[in-house]
């Protein structure tokens, strides 16, 4: 493990420890339903959102009081736009709200660490199936423990292609290129949320495309699919996590997405 990095890596892991039973805890008892509230962007906030982001933002602060914080659910708009040598922490306290709501359990906390404009360390946990991913920089990409890489799977009719909300998809002009590569490739998946990225991550898909997205969605996948072997661009052919699109992939479809998506 890149010694810089230990103290921050143990730390989070400890942090979604406890922001999983804040998460369990109004999952188990079903009583966050009844409390989603829309957002001004038609987003579902309930109580455990708030709660647990309010959590790492004190833990941030206590931990590393020198880092600045950019959150979903106590972030200003204007705060997307700042640029800074500082590091930064960039937090989705509960990625996948309408599933955590409804009870389904696909759903996860993700925290990522940025530094001169690159993601240094990212972590997805699901406390509901007792999932943790973690990857820091130069070290590798691991689930609970065990190291993880992307699939050799180089032929596009062979590939397993996922994929995120088909209305942001329509609603942002990709529909006809979703379409074709649902015929160019074996299987597809609209599974959302972190789920449709780690399949990629863990070997089990080869690619996964999302649109309509905030960097706390993206931050963690860069540096995990990055660490796992494989590629991370955005719809605009750069690797911003602040353009809001993204496709993760192993390297050979990788490169056939990118031609065909940019094109």
């Amino acid at each position: 493990m890149t010694a810089t990095l230990t103290k921050e890596l143990s730390f989070v892991k400890e942090l979604v420890g406890t922001t999983g039973d804040i998460a369990m805890r109004y999952f188990n008892l079903g009583d966050d339903v009844s409390q989603v509230k829309d957002k001004a962007d038609g987003t579902p906030v309930t109580r455990a959102d708030k709660e647990i982001e309010r959590h790492i933002r004190d833990a941030i602060a206590r931990e590393f009081p020198l880092d600045i914080i950019l959150g979903e659910e106590e972030s200003k708009a204007e705060e997307l736009e700042i640029k800074s040598s500082k590091r930064r922490w960039i937090i989705d306290p509960i990625d996948g709200t309408f599933n955590y709501a409804r009870g389904i359990p696909i759903f996860s906390t993700l925290i990522a660490l940025e530094e001169n404009d690159d993601i240094i360390l990212g972590v997805i946990h699901n406390p509901a199936l007792g999932d943790l991913y973690w990857a820091s920089k130069g070290d590798g990409a691991f689930k609970n423990g065990k190291r993880i890489h992307v699939s050799n799977v180089n032929d596009l009719s062979k590939s397993m292609l996922n994929y995120g909300s088909p209305k942001r998809l329509l609603e942002l002009g990709y529909w006809p290129k979703l379409t074709d590569l649902i015929n160019r490739t074996a299987r597809q998946g609209g599974f959302g949320d972190y789920l449709s990225f780690a399949f990629v991550l863990e070997g089990k898909a080869e690619a996964s495309i999302e649109v309509g997205l905030k960097p706390w969605d993206l931050a963690p996948m860069k540096i995990l699919i990055e660490e796992a072997g494989g590629v991370f661009f955005d719809f605009a052919g750069g690797q911003s996590v602040f353009q809001g699109s993204c496709v993760i992939a192993n390297p050979a479809i990788g490169k056939t997405l990118r031609e065909f998506l940019l094109s």
